[in-house]
């Protein structure tokens, strides 16, 4: 006598698996729709990502615009030797490296630490304004945050010098003096962005169950026990994959950021990858050895993106992908 159970087996053995293709294909046609709404960022994607990606070979030729992109002749890896053996290499490497670990110490956690503030207030006309006023610099352009920058800490007619000088203090060199330069950036970075980098974890506390607070008071939990156990780790997943991100744009500082505060009296702290590329390649018309440089840092991010990935899996986390 057949039990349910064997009569179900009996039932899938007969059954053919439907062809992974005719499943792909029936569910394009079911929602053909929301793929078509999806048409124009992925045609985005690809004109603009993928396609110039295969301007990267040109890292392993000696381009020269007379022969074109095909004809130009074909040199391997000395441009990436060149690039290493380079006596800047070790400098362009030390502050790009240090501005971003500044970032990480600093900048990554302040949007977590205001979101977290924000959260905790219970006006919501009063949390409207403060999102909004947290908001506004990140409209501005780095243009903008530079000239404020020049006209707060000018050494001459800056607005903190005076202030200093009428407490009795000296003069700062604050824009010329190389110990303040990763600093400054580090502090415009915090002001500009921070307050935009709450939306996606304020998006994620807002889908906390309110039933877990209630609950957490009954018990006599302080708002700050509610934080801790309840409010950090529903957005523990976000700060990982967001954290993940960043380590992938460790070699990347902000080209017009820097650029913009750059001088001759901080050129040696100054310098990194971002504006070295701007003035061998776009100013000195070194297009391949450039195209190598930039393709070591994609390098780099890429080997970063998935360490972290697999450390995170390591300890039990979700990961990015």
């Amino acid at each position: 006598m057949n039990t349910a159970s064997d009569h179900v087996l009996s039932t899938k053995l007969l059954v053919k698996p439907r062809p992974r293709s005719k499943k792909v294909w029936s569910r394009l046609k079911r929602d053909k729709y929301l793929y078509l709404l999806g048409l124009p960022g992925l045609l985005c994607l690809i004109i603009f990502k993928y396609f110039p990606m295969w301007g990267t070979l040109i890292a392993f030729k000696e381009y020269s615009p007379f022969l074109g992109f095909m004809k130009s002749e074909w040199i391997g890896f000395e441009n990436f030797q060149r690039f290493f053996s380079n006596p800047d290499f070790f400098l362009l490497m030390r502050n790009t490296i240090a501005i971003n670990l500044l970032g990480l110490i600093f900048y990554f956690p302040a949007p977590i630490l205001l979101s977290l503030m924000m959260n905790e207030l219970r006006s919501e006309g009063f949390k409207r304004i403060i999102q909004s006023i947290v908001y506004l610099p990140h409209f501005l352009s780095w243009v903008i945050i530079a000239s404020l920058t020049f006209t707060m800490l000018a050494t001459g007619e800056g607005l903190i010098n005076h202030i200093l000088i009428a407490m009795g203090f000296s003069r700062v060199e604050w824009l010329t003096t190389p110990e303040f330069f990763w600093g400054l950036l580090t502090g415009q970075s915090i002001w500009k962005e921070a307050g935009w980098g709450t939306v996606i974890f304020l998006a994620a506390m807002a889908n906390v169950d309110p039933q877990l607070y209630e609950a957490a008071r009954m018990d006599g939990a302080s708002r700050m026990r509610q934080m801790w156990h309840i409010t950090i780790p529903a957005i523990q997943n976000v700060i990982i994959i967001l954290l993940i991100l960043r380590l992938g744009s460790i070699m990347d500082v902000g080209f017009e950021h820097v650029f913009l505060m750059q001088n001759a009296a901080v050129s040696n702290v100054s310098d990194v990858f971002d504006t070295y590329i701007y003035r061998v390649g776009v100013q000195g018309a070194q297009f391949s050895y450039t195209t190598a440089v930039g393709l070591f840092k994609s390098v780099i991010g890429l080997i970063m993106v998935i360490s972290a990935n697999k450390m995170v899996k390591k300890f039990g986390g979700e990961g990015f992908y």
